[in-house]
């Protein structure tokens, strides 16, 4: 099939929760995009057809020119054949562990690039192991984590770094979110399982590292601050924790490409969330640890699956939040950054400490089911737009390998997520 005869976007899992949220923000942007052809995918023509209709009506677009293709992730010809039909596949089809080679073997061997959401390091890292080689071959992008997970960090680092005035050395950033008054009592079961097995199989990560970088970067003798597991931040005037997602990981990758292809230094990462105050804070971290001891048992996985609800205190359930919390909800992630003014050759160590501070932001809208779909359709619309701007001719890349050298801030801070830097000391 030629590129001609494909469809430009074509969202696999469209009948999930969030599938339901990227097919709506694709209705509103195709005016912007002229000539922009796309198609939902998932296995129930029935349940892709309501999608359809419930898009149209909440955002006043006609969507009757919009394509339904049957695919089941149980049958690879039919991923196969949506592959054919696709220019970039934006795959909502959650955990990845359990869904994501398929898709993102259909469309390396059909010609497609592919675009997800996942969270979860060991995919995100296998998949760049086993398909860098083939995708680059094949001339497609294959580019995971272009939702909350982890844009706002990835290219909040490319932003800082490309921002910053001297030799930057390290960056700690603090994610918190802004409720309304109805709370926000809904993170979806499918993000909740892909952090049971991530935890419950972290194992995997060293052997799959060793593989994946052939070799280490020059480390910094400027160590970032050591915060430890529990710290109270001046920066957010909160008591913080570690970000157990995938954040570090991805932001790593990015560094490691940026160091190799574009001249950045080992840039130290350091990401951390603002629970509240101290009692909440403590509350969280024990169930944080009982959550990671059921999840190293196949007994305990089996419990938190079967009881999510009871070992969330209610934060989760198959629903997900409701559209009223959405829309009240904010998020911000504040980096703080440090350095040099002066600059030294890209791996020389500098002889004192750092003495250069920048603090930048990047904020917008509910993150998990309203920035992710803004953020995930971006990364798409670069793909079929700036290909030229993006490194080689294909490959599996990190959000800020992949996109550190086109205009994708630009149009996030056009969609509501902004990115801005507050101040310079």
């Amino acid at each position: 099939m030629s590129d001609g005869d494909r469809m430009d976007l074509v969202v696999f899992g469209a009948t999930g929760f969030t599938g339901q949220f990227v097919v709506e923000e694709i209705a509103q942007v195709q005016s912007e995009n002229a000539g922009l052809s796309w198609a939902i995918a998932g296995r129930s023509r029935g349940k892709l057809e309501k999608v359809r209709q419930q898009a149209a009506k909440e955002t006043g677009v006609n969507l009757d020119h919009v394509e339904i293709i049957v695919a089941d992730v149980s049958d690879q010809e039919s991923l196969n054949q949506m592959a054919r039909r696709s220019r970039v596949v934006l795959n909502c089809v959650g955990p990845y562990r359990f869904f994501g080679e398929q898709v993102v073997k259909a469309c390396v061997a059909n010609g497609a690039s592919h675009v997800d959401i996942s969270g979860e390091p060991q995919f995100l890292e296998g998949t760049q192991l086993h398909y860098h080689e083939p995708a680059e071959a094949a001339g497609v992008y294959v580019v995971g984590a272009c939702g909350f997970d982890s844009i706002p960090a990835d290219m909040g680092t490319v932003f800082v770094h490309d921002k910053f005035d001297g030799d930057l050395n390290g960056i700690e950033s603090y994610f918190q979110v802004q409720t309304g008054p109805k709370g926000y009592r809904g993170i979806h079961y499918a993000t909740y399982q892909s952090a049971i097995h991530g935890f419950a199989n972290a194992h995997e990560l060293g052997p799959l590292r060793k593989k994946l970088f052939s070799k280490r970067l020059p480390r910094s003798s400027h160590k970032l601050p050591a915060r430890g597991n529990f710290h109270h931040s001046q920066i957010i005037n909160k008591y913080c924790l570690p970000f157990l997602g995938s954040d570090k990981s991805v932001v790593q990758r990015s560094v490691f490409h940026n160091h190799e292809t574009r001249g950045w230094r080992n840039v130290q990462y350091g990401p951390y969330v603002g629970i509240g105050g101290w009692l909440r804070t403590v509350s969280v971290t024990i169930l944080l640890s009982i959550f990671g001891l059921m999840a190293s048992t196949k007994f305990g996985r089996t419990l938190l699956e079967k009881f999510p609800r009871f070992f969330t205190l209610g934060a989760v359930n198959h629903d997900g939040p409701t559209r009223e919390q959405m829309t009240e909800t904010r998020f911000s992630m504040t980096f703080v950054a440090e350095g040099w003014k002066d600059r030294v050759a890209q791996d020389e160590q500098h002889a004192t400490k750092p003495d250069q501070k920048m603090t930048a932001k990047v904020s917008g809208p509910e993150c998990g089911y309203v920035a992710t779909p803004i953020c995930m359709v971006q990364c798409a619309l670069s793909i079929l737009k700036e290909a030229e701007k993006m490194p080689g001719s294909g490959g599996v890349y990190s959000p800020g390998a992949a996109f550190a050298e086109t205009t994708l801030i630009q149009r996030l801070n056009q969609r509501g997520v902004k990115f801005e830097v507050l101040g310079d000391e």
